[in-house]
């Protein structure tokens, strides 16, 4: 008992001196630990007889259990401590700058896109889709387009492997494909447009090897020229926000179109700049005409009792216009300066893709 006594007086001290976990953890294993001095006492319980056994093991219980309790009280004792401590010298100085913060942007490309399908979609057009691998009928043969067109030539086309049933593929060239798929799967009268990817063999400043366009269509009863100039002079001022934009529809030539135009918007070129609207200049930027017959006839739609009228743009160029980019290869760049400079923040317009929910 006198040794037990002994024991407990020096585990006091020990404790009493302590002033650290690491500290707190040494003396519990000397006392506790598998060849501590609690186990120690422990195994003289084998060599008392059985009159002192009794006590003494309940003796060295209690001090055990005084210990244990007492290291666990100083060890919870000890780590307030030291978590006070860190949070006294842990402070934030409130009053320095917050880091940047990059946020991802919209990029031209899509936000011409969103503008482009809410100015049409506000004048009724539904949005269309088709794949970007099709088939040379639905490409070429239902466009009107002859077998000894130059964009038949695999200088300008994207051919690939014929399919299973001998068809010639192609990586598509336009979006005029989803033209006829529609009218092929629809009765008319028919008002959509075509956003989506194309692909053709040129690559410098003003082309690239994949580019964006919209097509559109309109198919009805009674649908003249007059119909055609009035969409896209309004479109034009609406996407460029400017009613006083000048229009010229000029005569050209495409396949699927009779009467075919291209149109030129207004224009000056002080300084070497552009400027949108103003001057005596002119500068394409769309192609339209009347849906030739021919396409009519190949979807099984009747050119004696319906017309209507196409036409087709290229995004990027729309979007260069607008937004004042010089090059083209910029657009597939991946360059997040420039997006975070030609970015947008965020779509204030409703979507006819995603629904008239704004």
């Amino acid at each position: 008992m006198t040794d037990l006594s002994h024991l407990t007086t020096n585990f006091s001290r020990e404790l009493t001196a302590c002033d650290s976990l690491d500290s707190l953890e040494k003396i519990r294993i000397h006392y506790l630990g598998k060849q501590g001095l609690i186990t120690a006492q422990m195994k003289l319980l084998g060599t008392l007889a059985d009159t002192e056994r009794k006590s003494f093991g309940a003796a060295v219980n209690d001090v055990k259990q005084y210990i244990s309790e007492t290291i666990e009280y100083q060890k919870n004792i000890l780590e307030t401590a030291a978590i006070n401590a860190r949070l006294a010298s842990e402070t934030i100085d409130i009053t320095a700058p917050i880091r940047s913060i990059q946020c991802g942007t919209i990029h031209p490309i899509s936000q011409a896109t969103e503008e482009i399908t809410a100015i049409f979609g506000a004048m009724g057009f539904t949005v269309a889709e088709g794949p970007d691998i099709e088939d040379d009928f639905h490409n070429f043969t239902a466009l009107n387009t002859p077998e000894t067109h130059p964009a038949r030539q695999m200088h300008d086309t994207f051919y690939l492997p014929e399919g299973s049933d001998g068809r010639k593929m192609v990586l598509r060239t336009q979006t005029s494909s989803v033209q006829i798929r529609t009218m092929e799967s629809n009765k008319p009268p028919y008002r959509i447009i075509a956003p989506g990817r194309t692909y053709r063999c040129d690559s410098d400043m003003t082309h690239t090897p994949m580019f964006h366009q919209v097509e559109g269509l309109l198919v009805d009863k009674h649908i003249t020229m007059a119909h055609l100039k009035g969409c896209i002079t309004d479109f034009i001022h609406r996407f460029f926000e400017n009613d006083n934009i000048p229009v010229r529809f000029r005569p050209s030539f495409f396949p699927f179109t009779e009467p075919s135009a291209e149109v030129d918007i207004g224009c000056s070129w002080e300084n070497g700049e552009l400027k949108i609207g103003a001057g005596k200049s002119w500068l394409e930027v769309l192609g339209c005409g009347m849906v030739h017959p021919a396409v009519l006839t190949n979807v099984g739609v009747d050119p004696e009792c319906y017309q209507g009228f196409a036409f087709g743009l290229g995004l990027e160029r729309l979007a260069m216009l607008k937004y004042g980019i010089a090059d083209l290869r910029t657009f597939f760049d991946s360059d997040s300066r420039w997006l975070q400079h030609y970015g947008f923040p965020a779509l204030d317009i409703p979507s006819l893709i995603g629904g008239l929910t704004r």
